[in-house]
């Protein structure tokens, strides 16, 4: 049993890595599909071998930082000040930074996602139309334990970057706020923690 377990954990840290230079080099965003690129890549089926996102984004970070560190930091400090000139623009709103820009891992055609909590989602959308930015509309979900809030997902091209701005429920900011049920809690920043990022010219998310 020790050999099985030992193998399917050294199949799991290869899926990881695979997914993750996967992600870096054809710059895949998606975690799902780099793990299933990754698992066709290497023969693997076996879903108890598939590693978590976590894992494949500690392996994602230390391959950039040894193949394209100067390259990552320069796209990494661009999106965030665009991150930050729109949530400045959208500040009424409550913005909050999220995903992949925010963790420091976000692709060279990854979206800026921004959390809004408005009174209501159509102000967001009149601000938009007042000022000519055309946008298209989705209706996801998000989570807080295990119960689902209903989200309007607007997404528009910002100064040449794909931003996806999630509108929530003013009731929602205070909470932690979760992709899918079983996934792990997205981390946010306001204007003041991505101004400090900027300033410290760091890569990484707040702590």
């Amino acid at each position: 049993m020790s050999r099985k377990i030992a193998r399917q954990g050294n199949l799991r840290a290869q899926i990881a890595a695979a997914a993750a230079r996967i992600m870096a080099e054809d710059g895949v965003d998606d975690f799902a599909l780099a793990k299933r690129k990754a698992a066709r890549q290497l023969g693997a089926a076996h879903r108890h071998a598939m590693p978590g996102n976590d894992e494949i984004e500690e392996e994602l970070r230390a391959y950039r930082s040894l193949y394209q560190p100067e390259e990552h930091s320069a796209r990494i400090a661009e999106l965030r000040r665009l991150a930050l000139a729109a949530m400045r623009l959208l500040e009424r709103f409550n913005p909050y930074l999220t995903g992949t820009v925010l963790s420091g891992i976000a692709g060279p055609y990854a979206a800026i996602e921004i959390q809004l909590f408005p009174e209501s989602a159509k102000d967001v959308e009149l601000f938009l139309l007042d000022r000519n930015l055309p946008y298209t509309t989705a209706e996801r979900r998000r989570y807080s334990g295990d119960r689902a809030h209903a989200v309007t997902l607007l997404s528009l091209e910002w100064q040449g970057a794909p931003l996806r701005l999630a509108v929530l429920d003013p009731r929602d900011e205070r909470l932690a706020l979760k992709t899918s049920v079983a996934g792990k809690v997205a981390e946010r920043a306001g204007i003041a923690e991505v101004s400090a990022l900027l300033a410290h010219g760091d890569d990484a998310a707040p702590s």
